[in-house]
């Protein structure tokens, strides 16, 4: 089972994007805070949970998903909604806490919502399950070929909310795919400090449905297991769980100290950069040259550098806008 060129180019560019997207944020949020404690609202309020290294859970099953499906994401939300095609202006505009956000700025990064493209971000961990579940069942009610997604922490696969939902998907044979982000720690723990089963896939033979894994954060893997997926949703064969073996080169925050990561952790696994090794993959099939692939580069950094300014320059909401909004709905 071959991937097509155009795929293939997409989820490169794809995964650029999100890359650029998130180191300029690592930037942009440390303006105005003290680095040690992360003090301050500075530019961007709140807390900031990065997606660097996650690239490939997000890439390689968006690509086969259309804005009719519906994404659930957790508290690292920012590759999932990139590649589902939330509007990136205003997404960023959320995250300033601008009035031209997704959520006219009251939501933040944790709470990005896009119906435009059925994109929904929950904030906590394991709550996306429940929300997937439910736009599954209203995709098969309505008839309709519809899948939904929901991402996790390898962590949130302990959580009751997991198993209810799966329970359930798998009794009224959902449309649903649970992918599950093993990043290797939740929060500050490890995994085989918490989770009794070697890999979160293995759980699917309870539910009486498909599990499958992806090894070493390999975005053409994880396309190809997406694909049989998605074709068994919408073929009315029920969900998937799907754990892809990924890393997140930065803390579990923006400040996280990262006391319980080993010295040559984070360099040893940025030298099996998923982005790199799909560039060298295109490279060398003669798939595209040099040229054209640092055009691709060039023109979504420039939109992510676009989305930035965008949301510099728009207006914070008025104190009485929120009174409005209450009143109003």
């Amino acid at each position: 089972m071959g991937i097509p060129i155009e795929k293939l180019l997409w989820m490169y560019e794809m995964m650029v994007k999100i890359r650029h997207y998130e180191e300029t944020m690592e930037e942009v949020y440390m303006e105005g805070k003290t680095p040690a404690f992360n003090i301050g609202a500075g530019t961007v309020p709140g807390e900031m949970h990065l997606s660097n290294g996650q690239e490939p859970a997000a890439v390689g099953i968006c690509a086969h998903l259309t804005k009719e499906d519906t994404v659930a994401s957790p508290h690292r939300p920012h590759h999932h909604a990139i590649a589902k095609g939330v509007d990136l202006n205003r997404m960023t505009a959320e995250m300033f806490g601008k009035e031209t956000g997704l959520g006219k700025g009251k939501g933040g990064h944790m709470h990005l919502f896009d119906p435009n493209v059925k994109f929904a971000c929950s904030g906590i961990v394991g709550a996306g399950i429940p929300q997937a579940v439910g736009a599954a069942l209203a995709a098969k009610k309505r008839g309709t070929d519809a899948v939904a997604v929901a991402f996790i922490g390898e962590g949130a696969a302990n959580s009751g909310a997991f198993h209810e939902s799966l329970n359930l998907a798998a009794l009224w044979n959902l449309p649903v795919i649970v992918v599950v982000e093993d990043n290797q720690y939740g929060i500050s723990v490890p995994k085989d400090a918490a989770t009794a089963v070697e890999s979160n896939h293995l759980r699917a033979p309870a539910y009486g449905i498909v599990g499958e894994r992806v090894e070493d954060n390999d975005p053409m893997e994880m396309y190809k297991v997406s694909e049989r997926a998605v074709e068994r949703a919408r073929n009315g064969e029920g969900p998937t769980i799907i754990e892809i073996e990924t890393y997140r080169f930065l803390g579990h925050f923006q400040g996280d100290p990262e006391l319980y990561r080993g010295e040559d952790e984070v360099p040893t696994l940025r030298e099996k950069d998923p982005i790199g090794r799909l560039k060298e993959y295109i490279l060398l099939e003669g798939l595209a040259d040099e040229a054209e692939l640092t055009e691709r580069e060039n023109r979504v950094k420039t939109l992510v550098d676009e989305a930035y300014q965008f949301a510099r320059e728009s207006e914070y909401p008025k104190p009485e806008a929120a009174l409005e909004d209450l009143f109003s709905s």
